[in-house]
């Protein structure tokens, strides 16, 4: 069967896009395609990320059931990647799931991420 679409962007409504776009850029090597105080798109590897403004912004609840979606990275070393992504501002929620298959984090917004072994 032949695709009807090809996803191109991931869009995260969040409340600063500038800092929150660093986060990610740091996460990905991505670089900023384009951007001004509202939006900013980060490109690589065919997909993009959208950090959209969007005032009042609330993050969800964790765990919680207004979690709409989260962003999942494979690492090639997950305590590493864990670490370094403390350090820019991520957060480790107590309730970690997957019987350690996986990690949990917020970004510095409160988006959630999982980072897990490359396979």
């Amino acid at each position: 069967m032949s695709a009807l679409a090809q996803l191109s962007t991931v869009v995260l409504d969040c409340s600063d896009p500038g800092p929150l776009a660093e986060f990610y850029r740091a996460i990905t090597g991505w670089e900023v395609t384009s951007g001004d105080a509202d939006c900013v798109y980060l490109g690589g590897d065919g997909v993009q990320l959208a950090l959209v403004r969007v005032e009042g912004h609330r993050p969800p609840s964790w765990p919680g059931p207004d979690k709409q979606a989260h962003l999942d990275f494979h690492v090639a070393d997950v305590d590493e990647a864990v670490g370094r992504l403390l350090a820019l501002g991520a957060t480790k929620p107590g309730f970690q799931p997957g019987d350690g298959q996986w990690v949990v984090l917020a970004d510095p917004q409160g988006h959630l991420l999982c980072l897990s072994p490359r396979g």
